[in-house]
């Protein structure tokens, strides 16, 4: 028997299909660089959305979570309650080599 969420499933979009500038404005805001090195710094699949240390609300937080998957940074599925996430590391390092490694460098100031 098969069981429904009350959400619908996220949509992602594939690094492959990120214009530049989507890619770039995604990681022009402080709060999604800080959400970008959090998944860095995590297993994939290991993070649900809750326990992002972030300076925003709930609904603040899942528009940036949208911005970021369009962007091609992340994927999230749902596991029972929870939505777990991983960093497109790979796919998107292959569409944009060295952006990435920038952003998660620590010297830059986000």
């Amino acid at each position: 028997m098969a069981t429904t969420s009350h959400r619908a499933a996220p949509e992602h979009t594939h690094p492959d299909d990120v214009p530049v500038l989507t890619a770039l404005a995604a990681l022009a805001d402080p709060v999604r660089v800080q959400l970008v090195r959090e998944l860095a710094a995590s297993a994939d699949w290991s993070r649900s959305c809750g326990t992002f240390d972030v300076p925003v609300g709930k609904a603040a937080k899942s528009h940036h979570f949208a911005v970021l998957r369009a962007a091609g940074l992340m994927e999230q599925r749902d596991e029972g309650p929870k939505r777990v996430n991983r960093l497109r590391r790979e796919e998107f390092d292959a569409r944009f080599p060295g952006l990435l490694a920038l952003v998660l460098r620590e010297d830059v100031v986000s």
